[in-house]
Parts: C-alpha cells; sequence; structure tokens
C-alpha cells in the first residue's frame, strides 16, 4: 500500500505547478489549465484523506469540486472566446484594456 505521505506530496507538487503556471502564463488558455491543475491536485488530497481515515466524505466533496470545475472551464471558456473576438488576443496583460 501507497503511504499517505506519497499522495500528499503528489498533491503539494501539482498545486505548486498550477500555482506557478498561473503566475508565469500569459496565454488564458494555459490559466485555465493550470487552475484546473490545481483544482485535482486538491480532489487528490481529498480523495487520500477519505481512504486513509475510511470515510466518504472527501469522495463526495470531490465530487462537488467536479462540478465546479466543470461549470468554470465552461463559463471561463465562454468569456476566452468572447474576448479574443472583441480584442483577437489571448494575452492576459491586455486584460487591463476590459477596464472601463
Amino acid at each position: 500500500m501507497v503511504p499517505l505521505s506519497w499522495y500528499l506530496a503528489l498533491s503539494a507538487v501539482l498545486f505548486t505547478m498550477g500555482a506557478v503556471g498561473i503566475l508565469i502564463k500569459r496565454n488564458v488558455i494555459a490559466v485555465l489549465l493550470c487552475l484546473e491543475m490545481m483544482l485535482n491536485a486538491a480532489n487528490l488530497a481529498l480523495v487520500a484523506f477519505s481512504s486513509f481515515f475510511q470515510q466518504t466524505d472527501g469522495q463526495l466533496l470531490v465530487f462537488l469540486v467536479m462540478v465546479v470545475a466543470a461549470a468554470e472551464a465552461g463559463v471561463g471558456l465562454a468569456i476566452v472566446i468572447s474576448v479574443f473576438r472583441n480584442r483577437e488576443t489571448l494575452d492576459v496583460d491586455e486584460s487591463h484594456l476590459m477596464k472601463l
């Protein structure tokens, strides 16, 4: 059996990679992918703790996080398409142009 600490270490690495990606990337789609990576890292930690403590609460919470991630992906991609049609760029630095 794989120890809990390995799952948590992998979750921490994935979360860190996602956070660094959000801070470094300039493309909006890459930022959304890094956000999904962070949500999946949280899901991995929830499932690992749920399995370790022999309770299903964490696994049920994972479904809630998955629903939020799906909604975020749908709405986020719709916003990305709208911004691209208006500005013809997906550069995050150009987002200041959306202010009134």
